[in-house]
């Protein structure tokens, strides 16, 4: 690149880490809180709206489709504008986008509000990494990564219990209205604390690589989004995701062509990288899945009630949210594999147990298998993240993070899609060849996913053996 980098000047002394970290992860935290809190409303939403359960999902579908369009171009945002300009604008939207929801008077006043919240959200993940790989060095990333990393799990996982005891006790409009004073913590510390810690670029913005990243993401996103509801032969669902994959591969030659990138896409000559990015893609994709499925079985296989469902996975994720600082500090001090390799081993023992569950299943097998995925997760999740980005020179930071948080969203959409789908073949296969028993249905259906689920995880373990610390 040729040209001038301008450098925010900025000492360590100056900067206070803590109230940073705690306006980005409280941010992060709601942005991927309301990412799934609002799931467990749909259908008294589609009551209220009078909208069928294909046009509700695109509350959800609206939201990922917005975080995998969006977070692919925030590498090249964050070398155009300051720190502070980025969070401002991600917090306002955010703000924005909770107040709006919340006094929708419409369905689709909601979710023009869950797009604004959603490009919020997909400014915040890649800010936040970014902030963290440029004001802590080295042999400390994993401590605030492993923070991150709680906000990550614990936001999704929370979801669906506290809109849960919301929707017992007040109206769905409180699933919004209950993140506005965490949004306005965020924004207030922000102003005050946050720096300009990140280098500031003369880079000019390329408006085809934009317009081709945006179809490519934007498709294939979509396209495994809707799967469920057009079935994966219909030509809506093939054609968006054969057009994302034409329109990513001429992004892919056009960023080989081009002196300021989008996307640096040469992160990928590093193994380390590719290696790091493709044990993200299998724990999101399995993470994400398995969020939506056992709560499916919970419910259609135990017969619990949603808010009995989502108590009965908190202790995993409470003790997931304790533990994740402390997982940090031993990846700083015994590097990756000592973290990693566990973890992913500890991941595939609770995709074991899951595969055995029944209709029968004991409660306390339920959270027992919980604890130790959650643990395990907790303890790939934010390590594997550091240790890919570690691996990368400071200038490929930015388009590192680009690159591994979109394909974690696109990891968690078509994870979803995909095991919903498996899900659903085999319960309906199940209900054709025997006696109409939904319970059991779904119990053979959900097996089938959490077998899929091991395969992936064993795979995971396999890898983790390649994994090193970075050298440079």
């Amino acid at each position: 690149m040729n040209t001038q980098a301008k450098t925010v000047p900025t000492t360590q002394q100056q900067i206070k880490t803590g109230p940073i970290m705690a306006a980005l992860l409280v941010a992060g935290f709601v942005g991927l809180f309301s990412e799934t809190a609002l799931n467990i409303a749909f259908t008294e939403l589609s009551k209220i709206f009078s909208a069928d359960p294909t046009t509700i999902q695109w509350l959800a579908t609206g939201y990922f489709l917005t975080l995998g369009i969006l977070i692919p171009v925030t590498g090249i945002l964050m070398q155009k504008f300051t720190t502070r300009q980025m969070f401002m604008t991600a917090i306002l939207l955010a703000l924005i986008g909770a107040i709006l929801a919340a006094v929708a008077p419409t369905f689709s006043v909601l979710l023009v509000a869950r797009i604004i919240q959603a490009a919020g959200l997909a400014i915040t993940l890649p800010l936040t990494q970014n902030v963290i790989f440029t004001i802590f060095p080295p042999n400390k990333r994993g401590g605030a990564m492993g923070l991150m990393g709680l906000v990550m799990l614990a936001g999704p996982a929370l979801g669906p219990t506290v809109a849960g005891l919301i929707l017992d006790t007040l109206t769905w409009h409180w699933i919004f209205w209950v993140t506005v004073p965490f949004l306005l913590f965020s924004l207030i510390f922000g102003q005050i604390y946050l720096t300009n810690v990140n280098e500031v670029r003369k880079v000019s913005i390329d408006t085809l690589s934009v317009i081709l990243s945006t179809i490519a993401f934007g498709g294939i996103v979509y396209g495994f989004s809707v799967s469920g509801v057009h079935g994966w032969t219909s030509a809506t669902v093939l054609g968006t995701i054969i057009i994302g994959l034409i329109a990513l591969i001429l992004f892919a030659i056009r960023q080989r062509k081009m002196e300021t990138l989008t996307m640096n896409l040469r992160a990928f000559k590093t193994p380390l990288f590719v290696l790091g990015v493709i044990m993200s893609f299998i724990t999101f994709f399995n993470m994400m899945s398995m969020l939506v499925i056992l709560p499916m079985y919970m419910q259609m296989a135990l017969l619990m009630a949603a808010f009995t469902t989502g108590l009965i996975l908190l202790p995993g994720s409470l003790l997931n949210c304790i533990l994740a600082p402390s997982i940090g500090k031993l990846f700083d001090k015994y590097g990756p594999k000592a973290v990693i390799t566990p973890g992913t081993i500890l991941v595939a023992i609770g995709y074991v147990l899951y595969s055995q569950f029944s209709t029968e299943t004991d409660i306390w097998m339920i959270v027992v298998t919980h604890i130790v995925m959650m643990l395990g997760i907790g303890a790939v999740l934010a390590s594997v993240q550091t240790n890919t980005l570690n691996s990368l020179p400071k200038r490929y930071y930015p388009d590192g993070i680009a690159i591994t948080q979109t394909i974690q969203q696109v990891a968690g959409a078509i994870g979803i899609a995909v095991l919903v789908s498996v899900f659903s073949a085999k319960q309906g296969s199940y209900l054709a060849t025997t006696a109409n028993d939904l319970p059991q249905a779904a119990a053979v259906g959900s097996s089938l996913v959490f077998t899929i689920g091991l395969i992936l995880a064993v795979i995971n373990v396999v890898l983790s053996f390649f994994l090193k610390k970075p050298q440079h």
